[in-house]
């Protein structure tokens, strides 16, 4: 059943959502994204330092200094 008071109100539902659309869409900014001028410079003091520490059993010492032309 549809009465006056019903039509009315729904029209007064969607007037006021129109105004927030329309009043939203008025509110939101415009992004812009732009190239910088100069390139981009990332500076990283980064020191690498690895040691390797090796010991080699008695017998391999012996084999390898026998057989140093091979290595």
């Amino acid at each position: 059943m549809n009465t006056p008071k019903t039509g009315a109100r729904r029209r007064a539902i969607i007037g006021r959502s129109l105004a927030v659309l329309i009043g939203g869409a008025a509110v939101t900014g415009c992004v812009q994204i732009e190239t910088p001028d100069k390139p981009i410079e990332i500076n990283l003091n980064i020191n690498i330092r690895q040691e390797v520490v090796y010991r080699l059993d008695g017998d391999a010492k012996k084999l390898i200094e026998q057989n140093s032309e091979i290595f």
